[in-house]
């Protein structure tokens, strides 16, 4: 089992950032995998950001291309914390955002992660 709680959403006007946090408990083999999807009113949850690999080996990470050159997602291990740095945000980036963590996670594909945040809104204004 793995706990995911994301913090740090709030209201910020267009070209500004925000940096989310997702604190991670249970097990950290569960967690291998870790990203961020967003969803919007309407809209289907998407995947914006997932690095996996574990500490003291080589990590990975990749985007959504919407968010990509915007977008950062980190991890500290030794606080058990991922984090989804937003710059230049845009009222098109407002939504829920969502931490998720799965074993393995070959795409962003939500269908793929088996444990979710409750998650944390952003709100862009122009």
């Amino acid at each position: 089992q793995v706990q995911l709680v994301e913090s740090g959403g709030g209201s910020v006007q267009a070209g500004g950032s925000l940096r989310l946090s997702c604190a991670v408990s249970g097990d950290a083999y569960s967690s291998n995998c870790m990203a961020w999807f967003r969803q919007a009113p309407g809209k289907e949850r998407e995947g914006v950001a997932r690095i996996y690999g574990r500490a003291g080996t080589t990590t990975y990470a990749d985007y959504a291309d919407s968010v990509k050159g915007r977008f950062t997602i980190s991890q500290d291990s030794a606080k058990n914390t991922v984090y989804l740095q937003m710059n230049s945000l845009n009222p098109e980036d407002t939504a829920m955002y969502y931490c998720a963590a799965n074993i393995h996670c070959p795409t962003l594909s939500r269908t793929l992660f088996n444990y979710w945040g409750q998650g944390t809104q952003v709100t862009v204004s122009s």
